[in-house]
């Protein structure tokens, strides 16, 4: 059976980060630069578990590294929308250009 070459996990997980980039730099509404941010994050995810399987000295370290940064990805996704809810509560928007709390 063929095996993927790690060359195909390199080149998804950076289609994903750009993608992501692209999304964070770019778009206005908070929620979606949250979900670029997760998006980024997976990319790096799969490296790790590209890595770990392909490298050098293939081990399991780079896929247990890979779930603790699910875990924290999940705890940041899980805050982000907390601060998200907040603001929209105080503001009544989720665009990242209305969100001045200076001027009020």
């Amino acid at each position: 059976m063929n095996s993927v070459p790690v060359s195909a996990y390199l080149a998804l997980a950076l289609i994903l980060f750009c993608i992501g980039l692209y999304g964070a730099l770019t778009k206005r509404n908070t929620v979606i630069v949250l979900i670029s941010i997760e998006l980024m994050l997976n990319s790096v995810n799969i490296n790790l578990v590209a890595f770990s399987k392909f490298g050098v000295a293939p081990s399991i370290y780079g896929q247990v590294f890979a779930l603790f940064s699910m875990a924290v990805a999940a705890a940041e996704a899980a805050v982000g929308l907390a601060i998200l809810f907040s603001l929209y509560r105080n503001s009544k928007t989720v665009m990242i250009d209305e969100m001045n709390k200076l001027k009020d």
